[in-house]
């Protein structure tokens, strides 16, 4: 469990492929100071398992489902990547509630700058738009942020717009996404519960 407020801009330092799958390494001496092995720690929204220690640098596997759900297969030695250690019990919940298990890939379509900070529209798949709620939480590469406007529909594409902050801008990947970029998705878990309790069939009453 995380709560989408980042710990660390990490970098990318090797992918390696293999049938389908990928291990990944990052440098990211912040969030691997008290790692262990086994530990999760979220990449991008994404929570992934330290299987390897070295000099400030972890390593995970990545299966081939969380390929297919996510943008990290797009990345590549140097990228930037958001780094989120998991949450400790009696922690501050600064952000949401993350499970670090994205629902499914956006893509920046529009960036507005202004004085004191950007908004940043974002398309997402239509299964994950009736999630989205105005002034809900969203975590977009495992940013924690407030949806501050929804639209789309129709012919047009369901999208969100997000308000980021000069602390966002400068501390997450956020900050240099552009118009075209995927980000990985995940919303509130607490909706897809009601969803669920709500869609399921009463039990019948015995007699």
């Amino acid at each position: 469990m995380f709560t989408g407020i980042v710990e660390e801009l990490g970098e990318v330092v090797a992918v390696e492929h293999r049938d389908g799958t990928a291990r990944i390494t990052i440098r990211g001496p912040q969030v691997t100071a008290d790692a262990r092995h086994g530990d999760s720690i979220a990449v991008n929204g994404t929570c992934l398992t330290v299987t390897g220690l070295s000099s400030g640098d972890f390593t995970a596997d990545v299966m081939a489902e969380t390929l297919r759900r996510t943008g990290l297969g797009d990345l590549a030695p140097g990228s930037p990547v958001n780094l989120e250690r998991s949450l400790r019990v009696g922690d501050r919940l600064g952000g949401h509630m993350v499970q670090g298990h994205v629902d499914g890939v956006g893509t920046v379509t529009s960036r507005v700058s202004g004085e004191r900070w950007d908004v940043v529209r974002i398309t997402v798949p239509s299964g994950l738009a009736r999630y989205l709620v105005e002034k809900g939480s969203v975590a977009v590469d495992g940013v924690s942020l407030t949806v501050s406007a929804l639209g789309g529909g129709g012919a047009e594409p369901p999208w969100f717009e997000v308000s980021l902050i000069p602390a966002t801008l400068a501390a997450t990947t956020l900050g240099r996404a552009r118009p075209g970029d995927s980000v990985n998705l995940e919303a509130d878990v607490i909706g897809k519960y009601v969803e669920r309790m709500l869609s399921a069939q009463p039990a019948a009453v015995r007699s």
